[in-house]
């Protein structure tokens, strides 16, 4: 089975069987600085394609060997520049899984994109920064991809698209972890108003020399981000120290930014768990699950 992979599991997305559209060499229109892939000359296309039925046959195998969440759209660069995509999620929709794909949004403006994106159930797309010289320092794209076409095809995108839209934003030390970066992302992603926004940092060795930053630093850009469901994405605790609530400063704060179960793991002190448990129990709170990941808010706000 050359074209999938996995099952492997995903705290954001639960247990996921990936498609690799381009298994034979990386095939991206970036050069992200913090990518696990090797380097690679960027290319705006995918180098010999598979063919839709060989990919979908090899789905079918692993549908039948593997129980699994979500079906994942990918590539060993970016699945997008896969000539045959509209064909490929036509086909894959008569399986009956849910399907997500992980993009990083350099081709999000054009509207053939848009159309066959639309008909997914989950759609990942990045957003790393909206300042147009962190944007290239960054994500390092080919010179034809401007952010602003970017910003423009997501907010098009979000006003047709009816399912899951998730924005990643990856922070690297020293590049995009500035307070300005967030506020000036807050305001774009107020026009979007995605799903969720996902915010992260390096898990795995990159292909440059680079480095994350710690999770109290996302925690605290990520207060920067105003009335959106934010999932912060980790392996790592918040050991150092975390946050002790009174009843009424985490009713506010979930009203105004509903946290994941990850968040309450790891953000709140053991008598905030407790504050927060009692509030659930008292029927104060409201789930809502997005993407497999479970949010709590205030009910006033869900």
């Amino acid at each position: 089975m050359k074209y999938i992979f996995g099952p492997i599991s995903s705290r954001r997305f639960g247990m996921s069987l990936g498609i690799d559209l381009s298994p034979d060499e990386k095939c991206c229109n970036f050069d992200c600085i913090y990518c696990e892939l090797d380097k690679a000359d960027k290319k705006d296309t995918i180098t010999n394609p598979p063919k839709v039925e060989d990919v979908v046959n090899d789905v079918k195998k692993g549908i039948e060997k593997f129980e699994f969440d979500v079906l994942t759209i990918t590539a060993n660069g970016e699945p997008t520049l896969y000539p045959y995509l509209d064909e490929l999620i036509d086909e894959l929709k008569k399986l009956n899984k849910k399907l997500l794909i992980l993009s990083n949004s350099s081709t999000i403006n054009n509207p053939k994109i848009q159309t066959s994106l639309k008909k997914l159930d989950i759609v990942k797309l990045s957003l790393d920064s909206v300042n147009p010289k962190t944007f290239k320092k960054i994500d390092r794209p080919l010179n034809d991809i401007k952010i602003e076409n970017i910003i423009k095809g997501l907010k098009e995108f979000s006003k047709i698209y009816d399912g899951d839209l998730i924005i990643e934003i990856l922070v690297v030390k020293g590049i995009n972890d500035k307070i300005e970066e967030f506020q000036a992302l807050n305001k774009v992603l107020s026009e979007i108003n995605p799903t969720r926004v996902d915010i992260s940092t390096i898990d795995r060795p990159p292909a440059y020399d680079v480095l994350p930053v710690e999770y109290e630093i996302l925690f605290e850009l990520s207060k920067e981000i105003q009335n959106q469901h934010i999932f912060i994405a980790s392996r790592k605790n918040l050991t150092n120290k975390k946050e002790s609530f009174t009843k009424e400063e985490l009713l506010t704060t979930l009203k105004k930014r509903p946290f994941s179960e990850e968040d309450i793991k790891n953000i709140l002190d053991d008598n905030s768990q407790k504050l927060f448990l009692e509030l659930l129990e008292n029927d104060m709170l409201k789930e809502k699950i997005i993407a497999n990941t479970k949010f709590f808010a205030t009910r006033i706000l869900m």
